[in-house]
Parts: C-alpha cells; sequence; structure tokens
C-alpha cells in the first residue's frame, strides 16, 4: 500500500500567499498610519492659523513630519513590492527559536503601566524614579542601591530641566513644595 500526497493547489494565491516574504509592508502600514494621525490631528486641532510674530504658524512642523511618514511609508511599499529586503544585521547573535521571556516583558510592561498611574499622584520625580529603577530591575540588573540613586538622580534632573529650562510643566507631587 503506497500513500501519496495531495497536489497542492492549483488556484490563484491567497493573500497571506502572496504577502509572505513582505513583513516590512507592516512596517509601512504604520508608518502611514502615523503620518495620517498627525496630518489629520494637526487639521482639527488647527485653530487661529498664522499671525504677524509666527508667519508660518504652529501647525507647519506637525504637517511637513505627517508628510514625511506618508512618503517614507510610499517609498517603502513600493520597495518592498519590486522584491527589495531589509538586510539582517550581520553581527547579531539572536536565536530567533529562542521564545520571549514572557515575565521581563510583562515586568516592563506592569512598570510603564505604574509608571503612567503614578505621574498624576506622586508626580514625574518618584514615578519617573519607579520607571528607571524598575526598567533596570526587569533587565536583570542587581545593584539595588546604585540603580535606584541613578533613576533618582536622572528623574530629579530631567523634572527640572522640563519645568526650569524648556518650561513644560512636569508635576511634582510632593517634591514641588521642597524645589517649587
Amino acid at each position: 500500500m503506497t500513500i501519496t500526497e495531495d497536489p497542492p493547489p492549483s488556484g490563484p494565491p491567497g493573500l497571506r500567499d502572496r504577502l509572505r516574504g513582505h513583513s516590512e509592508l507592516g512596517v509601512s502600514a504604520l508608518l502611514a498610519a502615523a503620518g495620517l494621525l498627525v496630518v489629520v490631528d494637526t487639521l482639527a486641532e488647527s485653530g487661529g492659523g498664522t499671525n504677524d510674530s509666527d508667519p508660518l504658524g504652529p501647525q507647519l512642523v506637525p504637517l511637513v513630519l505627517g508628510a514625511a511618514l506618508l512618503l517614507l511609508a510610499v517609498l517603502l511599499t513600493v520597495d518592498v513590492l519590486r522584491g527589495g529586503r531589509g538586510e539582517a544585521e550581520g553581527g547579531e547573535d539572536v536565536d530567533l527559536n529562542t521564545p520571549m521571556d514572557l515575565r521581563t516583558v510583562g515586568s516592563l510592561a506592569g512598570v510603564l503601566i505604574a509608571t503612567a498611574a503614578l505621574i498624576p499622584v506622586l508626580g514625574w520625580p518618584i514615578a519617573g524614579t519607579v520607571l528607571f529603577f524598575g526598567a533596570t530591575y526587569a533587565l536583570g540588573s542587581r545593584t539595588v542601591a546604585r540603580d535606584l540613586a541613578i533613576a533618582a538622580g536622572v528623574s530629579l534632573l530631567t523634572w527640572v530641566l522640563f519645568d526650569a529650562v524648556l518650561g513644560v510643566d512636569l508635576p511634582g507631587g510632593p517634591l514641588m513644595g521642597v524645589f517649587g
């Protein structure tokens, strides 16, 4: 008794078959979505236009960036459909057969969510410390005192630079009375 294989389907290739090997189109779609979002949001929010002190108006930079993202999406799509492919990293030593470390990814996601929840309550200096220290811990560093000191210093420095130098009001939380 012999076993024969079924012949492959002879119909036209499906969408999945045509897109196989064209994963860069996903990046192109993300670029197009981001560009479209920037352009539409800028046009929807631009109330006022230009004035004498700023003849170009505040919407110029976002419109240029949105248009650049859309142009890059089109160029990448054309390149991929013509057979262009991204080069693999020559020196990369990542084993693609190794599964992702869900514990690390979950820890990093938890740190990001905790930071977002803590910023309005405790302010940026403390929430930023949680973010920077939590990320180093999740990624494997176990020098707690050093990492905590560096995280607090970076967080406090970024808060002072944004608040005092750039004029971007980040919430200070309990430190507002000390430094504000």
